[in-house]
C-alpha cells in the first residue's frame, strides 16, 4: 500500500505509558488512523478523553472484529505471546513491545505462525531507531574500522525521577517483565546484537541495590560473548546522569554511541581525538514516530522490520540467561 492510500488501521493493545506514545507516534506519522484496547476503564476513558476521536474498546476480542491492518502489543510482557498469536491468526501485522516475553512458552508457535500467514512481525526495540546507533552500524558493517573485538556497554538513570509510579507496574516483578535486566538492559543487548552478532553465552551478577518499595534487581553487570567479540554490560538505575554509551573496540580504531548525547564517535588513531557524528538528541517521542514509520513501510513492503521476531527471540534468549545466571551462577549459554 503507498503512503497515498488509505492511512492504516492501527490497534495499539493497551494504554500505559508506551501504549499511550505508541498511539501518539502512530497517530504523528500521518500514515495511520489508531484505535486502542484497554481493559481498565478510567484509563481507558482519559486516554480516549486526551486524544479526541480515537476509538475505544475494552477488550481485544471485540476490537479485532474491526478492520485492522496492524497491531502494537503494548500490554505486560506475559500477555504479549498469546495477543500476538491471536491476532497473527487474523492476518495482522504486529508490533510487540519488549520484552517479548518472560519465557518462552508459545514463541516457536508464534514464529511458524507468522509465516504461514506471511505477515510482518517486529519488536519494538526503539535502539534501532535512533539514527546516530543506525550510521554507527553502518559504518562497523561497512569494514571501515576493521574487525570489532570488543564491545563496552556502560548505563545509568535514576528511574524513580523518569518514572515514579514504578512500584505500580509491571517494573515490580520479574514474572511481569520488571527489574533492571528485562526493563532496561534488553535494550542495548539487543541493540549490541544489531552491532556485533548474537551473544552466545553470558556470565551475570545483579542485585536490588537502592530503589525503594521493590526487591528487583537494580543494578546489573554482566559479561558475554559475540562469537568472537568480548563485551561487558554496566547498567544501574538509580544514578543522577542520565547516560547510556556503548563502544566498540574494532582492529583499526574505535567508535561510540552516546545515546543522551544523540551522537557517535570515531578515533583511529592513537592519541587522536574523537570525531563526532550525528545531528544530536531527538526529542523523546522522536525515536518512537520513526520506529512507528518503519514498521510501516515493512508492512507495506518497502524495507525490512528494524527488529524482526527473529532477532526479538534472540534478545529474550539472552535476557533469560542473564536471569539463569544471576539466580545460580556460572556461564549460561543462549541457544544461539
Amino acid at each position: 500500500m503507498s503512503p497515498s492510500s488509505r492511512p492504516h488501521h492501527v490497534l495499539v493493545v493497551g494504554a500505559g505509558s508506551i501504549g499511550e506514545r505508541h498511539l501518539r507516534c502512530f497517530g504523528a506519522t500521518g500514515r495511520a488512523r489508531v484505535f486502542f484496547v484497554e481493559v481498565n476503564p478510567e484509563l481507558r476513558a482519559t486516554i480516549a478523553n486526551r486524544y479526541p476521536g480515537t476509538t475505544a474498546y475494552d477488550s481485544l476480542d471485540a476490537a479485532i472484529e474491526q478492520p485492522i491492518d496492524a497491531a502494537v502489543v503494548a500490554t505486560p510482557a506475559p500477555l504479549h505471546i498469546p495477543q500476538a498469536t491471536q491476532l497473527v491468526e487474523r492476518g495482522v501485522h504486529v508490533l510487540i513491545e519488549k520484552p517479548l516475553s518472560v519465557s518462552l512458552d508459545g514463541v516457536d508457535a508464534l514464529q511458524g505462525l507468522v509465516a504461514k500467514k506471511n505477515v510482518v512481525a517486529a519488536v519494538a526495540y526503539v535502539l534501532r531507531a535512533q539514527p546516530a546507533l543506525a550510521e554507527m552500524r553502518e559504518a562497523i558493517l561497512g569494514g571501515r574500522f576493521g574487525k570489532p573485538l570488543q564491545l563496552v556497554h556502560v548505563s545509568g538513570q535514576n528511574f524513580p525521577f523518569f518514572r515514579p509510579a514504578y512500584r505500580n507496574t509491571y517494573y515490580a516483578k520479574r514474572s511481569s517483565g520488571g527489574g533492571a535486566v528485562q526493563d532496561a538492559l534488553t535494550h542495548t543487548i539487543n541493540a549490541a546484537q544489531w552491532l556485533v552478532g548474537n551473544i552466545d553465552r553470558v556470565v551475570a551478577d545483579a542485585a536490588h541495590l537502592a530503589l525503594e518499595g521493590v526487591d528487583v534487581e537494580d543494578t546489573v553487570n554482566v559479561l558475554a560473548r559475540h562469537g568472537g567479540v568480548l563485551a561487558s554490560y554496566s547498567l544501574n538505575q538509580h544514578q543522577a546522569p542520565n547516560e547510556t554509551t556503548i563502544t566498540v573496540v574494532c582492529e583499526r580504531g574505535t567508535v561510540r554511541f552516546e545515546i543522551h548525547n544523540g551522537r557517535w564517535r570515531s578515533t583511529e588513531k592513537p592519541g587522536d581525538p574523537w570525531t563526532d557524528h550525528g545531528s544530536g538528541p531527538l526529542d523523546r517521542d522522536g525515536p518512537f514516530v520513526r520506529q512507528a514509520s518503519a514498521f510501516l513501510d515493512a508492512v507495506e513492503g518497502k524495507s525490512p522490520p528494524l527488529c524482526t521476531l527473529d532477532e526479538g527471540v534472540a534478545t529474550l534468549r539472552t535476557n533469560l540467561a542473564i536471569l539463569s545466571s544471576v539466580d545460580r551462577g556460572g556461564w549460561v549459554s543462549t541457544g544461539a
